[in-house]
């Protein structure tokens, strides 16, 4: 369900009828979960925010970006250094904006795996949601890098019997093949017709997901592939609010870089890392 300072919303009429913002508004209209917000513009924002993470995942999914496992990941160097850690760092004087638009527009000139993927699409929407100005000020000092990740990102997770288009959700492979680390999961975007974007996977049902990661499981195994009920989203309402500031951001606290060199993990193994700052490498 849906609340707006405390009442309950019943109408998603605002939004044409067969638009994929009326969809994303249904199902969380019909979802036993509560999504609250204190205006019909922070609410608005979230939506329009879902419908970008949506179309983002769909033009990822579209371009020649390959999966590649960090010891092989790639940049433009143009815009990007790719550390020896496979992470691309910024390069100083280019502008963040450009720099994430082009990984869509030079798309074949790059490779990266899957918890990467997930970071990229979100900056993206993001981008397509607030403008190059805004998102330049917020975002000055990229490193792309498994799920590290901006602190005005506010990403967020947490466990859900339903998910939302524009969710991030976590395949699990728990007895994944020890020659093939790179599918011991796959981080994916709901779409709004029920299928999901795994980069390195394309766009599949779940249940296809599930087989094509059961294809990757050690010859000993015995439990099969599966969807966990584990959910990532960006900081919406946080984002609505510093998408309205004004003047310049003060300086922010960076969060240190974990590199773990595992691909595919999921956002709370990442934060499990993050809060364990002894496994904490050097930062590039």
């Amino acid at each position: 369900m849906i609340e707006i300072s405390g009442v309950p919303f019943h109408s998603s009429t605002s939004w044409p009828a067969g638009s994929l913002e009326r969809s994303i508004v249904d199902q969380m209209m019909n979802s036993s979960a509560t999504f609250s917000y204190r205006s019909m513009n922070e609410q608005q924002f979230e939506v329009e925010l879902r419908r970008s993470i949506i179309r983002s995942s769909r033009m990822l999914n579209q371009s020649n970006a390959a999966f590649e496992v960090f010891e092989t990941s790639r940049s433009n160097p143009m815009y990007w250094y790719t550390t020896r850690y496979g992470g691309f760092q910024l390069r100083p004087g280019a502008r963040p904006s450009v720099a994430i638009d082009d990984i869509y527009r030079n798309s074949h000139m790059y490779g990266f795996e899957c918890a990467t993927a997930m970071v990229i699409v979100y900056y993206h929407a993001v981008l397509n949601v607030i403008g190059p100005a805004k998102f330049d000020q917020l975002f000055p000092d990229l490193y792309l890098y498994s799920w590290n990740f901006d602190p005005d990102l506010a990403l967020q997770t947490g466990f859900s019997a339903q998910f939302v288009p524009g969710d991030v959700v976590y395949f699990n492979n728990p007895q994944y093949h020890p020659q093939t680390p790179e599918w011991r999961g796959v981080n994916a975007v709901l779409l709004e017709d029920g299928t999901y974007y795994g980069h390195g996977m394309g766009i599949m049902r779940a249940d296809q997901m599930i087989a094509s990661l059961n294809e990757s499981r050690a010859p000993w195994a015995t439990q099969p592939a599966y969807l966990t009920n584990m959910v990532t989203r960006p900081g919406f309402a946080y984002l609505a609010s510093v998408a309205q500031m004004r003047s310049q951001r003060p300086e922010k606290v960076k969060y240190p870089v974990i590199e773990h060199n595992e691909c595919s993990i999921s956002f709370d193994r990442y934060v499990y890392y993050l809060n364990n700052t002894h496994l904490n490498g050097p930062t590039p």
